[in-house]
C-alpha cells in the first residue's frame, strides 16, 4: 500500500494534537519576507519558546529597503533594519538571523528562493516551520504571500527528497523532514499561544524595529497591546497561528483486495513514518 502526504488541521482529522514542545523544546525557524514580520506577530510566542529552552532561527528574504518616508537610501535603510532585527533577536533569546538579500517588493515563487530555503532546512533541521500565510484570500502584499508559498513549497516535498537539490549533499546536507508548521496572517487561525507573561519583551522587540513603529514610548505600545488584547477578549493575551501537521494517511486499498476489520476508519501514521515518494 502506498501512502501519499496529508495535512491535517486541529479542525481535521487530526483534531487534538499535542502542544507544541509538549515532550520538550524543540528547534523552530522563522521564515519572512521583512525585517520586522516576525516580531510584530509573533515575538510573544518566540520569547516564550526562547524561555522554555526552543532554539529558534530568523531567516528573512528581504532586509526591507524600501519601507520608509524618510530620506535615506536603499543601502542606508536595509543596514539600519538589519541591525535593528538583530537587536529585537537578541532581546528574545533567538540564536541567529539570516538575510537572503532579495529587494523588498520584488519576492517571487522562484526556484532559486525555494533552493535558499531548502538549504537552510537541511542545514539547521528544525522541528517547526513559522511562515506567513500565503493563501490567505484577503488583502496581502506581495511579499509576505509569495514567501509563504516558497516556503510552503520547500516543505514539501523538495526538503524530504534528497534528489531535489542534489548539489546540497556535497555541502553534507541530507534531506530532512518538517512536520509542523505555524501560519501567521491565517483567517482562519486554530492554535493559540498565551503571551501574557512575554507582553513586557515582545514590547521590547518591537521597540527596536524604531524605523517602523509610530511611538518609541514604552509604556504607550504596552498600553496599546494590553488593550488590543481585551477587545478582542475572552482569551487573554494570545498570538495567532493556524497550524498544519504533515503527517501520513494511507490509501485505500483496492476493491479487489482484503481488508482487515478495523480498515474502515484508517488512522495516519504517526508523524515521522516512511517517507513518501512525489
Amino acid at each position: 500500500m502506498s501512502l501519499i502526504p496529508s495535512f491535517f488541521s486541529r479542525n481535521g482529522r487530526d483534531a487534538k494534537p499535542p502542544p507544541l514542545g509538549a515532550d520538550g523544546p524543540l528547534t523552530l525557524m522563522a521564515i519572512m519576507a521583512h525585517p520586522d514580520d516576525i516580531d510584530f506577530g509573533s515575538a510573544g510566542s518566540i520569547a516564550k519558546w526562547c524561555a522554555e529552552g526552543w532554539t529558534v532561527y530568523y531567516v528573512l528574504a528581504t532586509s526591507g529597503d524600501k519601507g520608509t518616508h524618510d530620506d535615506l537610501s536603499r543601502q542606508e535603510l536595509a543596514a539600519m533594519r538589519e541591525e535593528e532585527q538583530r537587536a529585537a533577536a537578541r532581546v528574545l533569546g533567538v540564536k541567529e538571523v539570516v538575510f537572503l538579500g532579495y529587494p523588498d517588493g520584488f519576492v517571487s515563487v522562484t526556484a532559486e528562493l525555494r533552493g535558499e530555503i531548502v538549504r537552510l532546512l537541511r542545514k539547521y533541521k528544525p522541528d517547526v516551520v513559522l511562515t506567513f500565510d500565503g493563501f490567505r484570500p484577503s488583502f496581502n502584499h506581495n511579499d509576505h504571500r509569495n514567501i509563504g508559498i516558497a516556503t510552503r513549497d520547500a516543505i514539501y516535498p523538495a526538503v524530504r527528497d534528497h534528489l531535489y537539490f542534489a548539489e546540497h549533499a556535497a555541502e553534507g546536507l541530507e534531506a530532512h523532514r518538517v512536520n509542523e508548521m505555524l501560519l501567521v496572517g491565517s483567517t482562519a487561525p486554530d492554535y493559540f499561544v498565551d503571551v501574557s507573561d512575554y507582553i513586557e519583551t515582545k514590547v521590547d522587540a518591537m521597540l527596536c524595529h524604531a524605523s517602523q513603529i509610530s511611538t518609541h514610548d514604552r509604556d504607550v505600545l504596552l498600553k496599546r497591546m494590553r488593550e488590543r488584547g481585551r477587545r478582542r477578549g475572552g482569551r487573554g493575551l494570545v498570538e495567532s497561528f493556524k497550524r498544519e501537521r504533515i503527517v501520513r494517511a494511507p490509501q485505500p486499498a483496492p476493491a479487489d483486495e482484503p481488508q482487515p476489520a478495523s480498515a474502515s476508519q484508517p488512522e495516519p501514521t504517526p508523524v515521522g513514518g516512511e517517507r513518501s515518494r512525489s
